[in-house]
């Protein structure tokens, strides 16, 4: 049964940025994960792309080849309500709703320290981790 894993913006540029590291090989070649994102994080995703002067096409075979996208419905001024127990940065809210919608067991992320991990396992039984130590941990099983 393949892990429900929701990415943070971060994970993905760094993804495109580097074919390397942690993010590019959790992204591209690791086997028995559904990966999520966001309609609002692909949204956040072009605006960065753009910024950077990073490569849209390489975003979008990304995404469409190995994501599925929640769909978040509610504006983002209420998901910030409802989601802001959850966070340090309040516009990271949208991450944990996504997170949530898709039924993640995993929300990984290299700005861990914007989330209060404790709080997602206890109410959403989600761990917040790096692709690094979700890589570590796939590795193990």
């Amino acid at each position: 049964m393949p892990l429900k894993v929701f990415v943070d913006s971060d994970v993905i540029i760094s993804s495109l940025i580097s074919s390397i590291g942690a993010a590019f090989l959790l992204l591209n070649q690791t086997d028995g994960l559904e990966l999520y994102i966001s309609n609002i994080s692909l949204k956040e995703l072009g605006i960065v792309v753009e910024r950077l002067g990073l490569s849209e096409k390489e975003l979008n075979n990304l995404i469409k080849k190995h994501f599925s996208i929640v769909q978040l419905k509610d504006p983002i001024t209420t998901i910030k309500s409802k989601f802001t127990e959850y966070v340090l940065d309040i516009d990271d809210a949208h991450i944990v709703a996504g997170a949530q919608e898709a039924n993640a067991q995993f929300l990984i992320s290299y700005n861990t320290k914007h989330f209060k991990a404790d709080k997602l396992k206890e109410k959403f039984n989600i761990i917040l981790t790096t692709p690094a130590n979700l890589l570590q941990y796939l590795r193990s099983i």
